[in-house]
């Protein structure tokens, strides 16, 4: 018996037990849940659902997936400014999550040395670890990819580090970002661009803001990690 068709068994057994009902249906979803190892919405389980022909109510789908997490056998996510997402829970396996802010692409990883380094650091501090996560927000490389060496500030995403390397823009442009300290190949952090109003940036200890069209005059390009 596999895996998968070992779990469904043990939540055929369970929900049998409780006496809740619906024990097909509910094993249909988890059946269509068990056959994507995507991180997945419940727009994208429904979605999912169609596609094999099962037409259910989003609340039945979710209250089945939430016992599915009660059960243990699926983990409930909730990654910052996406909605929550639902994802295998195997059993005495870690990983931690990269997730690109601009598509919402999550990738998985594992670091043997890096947990050994989180847990001989908790040790150092007198802390005996239960669990930890590990959220790793940026851009990945498609996204990377398509913004091209250099962009205007206003495209840059909030918590990354850019470098600025041309001011576009006639003489009161340049002057008014030089009376802020804004300079060729100055560091600026970006603190806040929600994409509405203005932008906030960190540069050298102090908060500037900036208008969205002032901001597009800025190019820049992402800090070189090393």
């Amino acid at each position: 018996m596999t895996n998968k068709q070992l779990e469904k068994a043990n939540f055929r057994a369970l929900i049998e037990n409780d006496g809740i009902g619906y024990v097909e249906e509910r094993l249909n979803i988890i059946d269509v849940f068990l056959d994507t190892e995507e991180h997945v919405t419940l727009e994208d389980l429904l979605r999912l659902l169609k596609e094999r022909g099962y037409d259910y109510e989003p609340e039945f789908v979710r209250q089945c997936m939430n016992r599915w997490v009660e059960r243990g056998f699926a983990q409930k996510k909730v990654f910052e400014g996406q909605p929550p997402r639902y994802e295998h829970h195997h059993l005495g396996k870690h990983h931690d999550h990269l997730i690109c802010t601009k598509c919402g692409k999550i990738a998985e990883f594992d670091n043997e040395e890096m947990e050994r380094l989180q847990v001989k650091i908790a040790a150092m501090e007198g802390f005996h670890v239960l669990q930890h996560k590990m959220e790793i927000y940026g851009l990945c490389a498609d996204c990377m990819q398509e913004r091209g060496p250099m962009m205007p500030l206003s495209m840059a995403k909030q918590g990354e580090t850019v470098v600025v390397g041309e001011i576009m823009g006639g003489k009161d442009a340049r002057s008014r970002l030089a009376s802020m300290g804004i300079r060729p190949g100055d560091s600026l952090e970006v603190i806040n661009n929600n994409g509405l109003g203005r932008l906030i940036v960190g540069h050298s200890n102090t908060r500037l803001a900036l208008g969205r069209g002032i901001a597009r005059k800025v190019l820049v390009s992402p800090e070189p990690q090393n």
